[in-house]
């Protein structure tokens, strides 16, 4: 058994650098995806993941599969999504969600048909899903750079992101940071996506992200011990994807966030805020 759990990592090198990259991932994006879930806009976490498409087809398109050209591409993209989408909703009568669901469309036709004119198949599947098991170096630099930058930033806007979760409108009665937090917190969005889209694709970069922040949040009730156990349920699923994927031979991305949606499911029949303990109480009720 020990042989079969530490001899892939043991033997071969990328899959070490896969781990180091499933662990930098659930150090940044995951943190990210908690804020996400609580400020309930984890259904926009996954438009804004294909906002970074275009972008990302652009920097391919001009420099083939390059790691400084794709990620300045998404990180462009995203943002411009991002603030495109706030001046629509402040402009319009549409609200924040509509406007992001109609650039998350367009970009996402845009993108892949970028990537069409120029690739192949296998360049279009690299891109919309990822390959953790292909990281190099400068990729596994970018993924730990960006959860660095992530957790220097979410400690630096701890507090406006908590009373903008719970309470934004006291945060913007009483404080100046609301729009900080708020447009801040979508630029680690923005970077933690294109890490996830380096490992994982733009179609499943958000699974690491919001999957185990609710598993997580089905556990804990205090915010930290939420972001702590989402953090471990990101690495753990992580770790079981990448075997699963050596050991039956299949793709390690799909993998991983099976492995997240399987945390997930039994977290959610387990958990004392899960399925099963809602209908016990109801059951003893009836039956007194």
């Amino acid at each position: 058994m020990t042989e079969l759990l530490l001899s892939p990592f043991a033997d071969f090198g990328f899959m070490r650098r896969a781990l180091a990259g499933c662990l930098a991932l659930s150090l940044g994006a995951t943190p990210v995806g908690v804020f996400l879930m609580l400020r309930r806009m984890s259904l926009m976490g996954d438009a804004m993941s294909h906002a970074i498409l275009p972008g990302a087809a652009l920097g391919y398109l001009a420099f083939g599969l390059s790691l400084g050209a794709m990620t300045v591409g998404g990180i462009v993209a995203g943002l411009v999504v991002v603030f495109a989408a706030g001046l629509v909703t402040r402009s319009s009568v549409l609200k924040e969600d509509a406007s992001l669901a109609a650039f998350y469309l367009l970009s996402l036709a845009a993108g892949v048909m970028i990537v069409s004119l120029r690739g192949k198949n296998l360049d279009l599947l690299h891109v919309l899903f990822g390959s953790v098991l292909a990281l190099d170096d400068g990729s596994l630099l970018l993924i730990a750079g960006i959860a660095t930058v992530t957790l220097f930033g979410l400690a630096l806007l701890f507090r406006p992101l908590v009373l903008e979760c719970f309470d934004p409108a006291f945060l913007r009665a009483v404080s100046g940071w609301s729009p900080v937090a708020h447009y801040g917190f979508l630029v680690l969005v923005v970077l933690n996506l294109v890490a996830g889209f380096h490992a994982l694709g733009t179609l499943m970069a958000v699974g690491i992200m919001i999957l185990p922040a609710a598993a997580a949040r089905l556990w804990a009730r205090g915010l930290p011990a939420l972001l702590l156990l989402a953090v471990l349920f990101a690495f753990g699923s992580g770790v079981a994807g990448l075997l699963v994927s050596y050991h039956a031979d299949v793709p390690a991305g799909p993998a991983i966030v099976l492995m997240c949606g399987l945390v997930y499911f039994a977290s959610l029949l387990a958990a004392p805020g899960g399925l099963l303990a809602g209908r016990l109480p109801l059951r003893r009720h009836l039956e007194s």
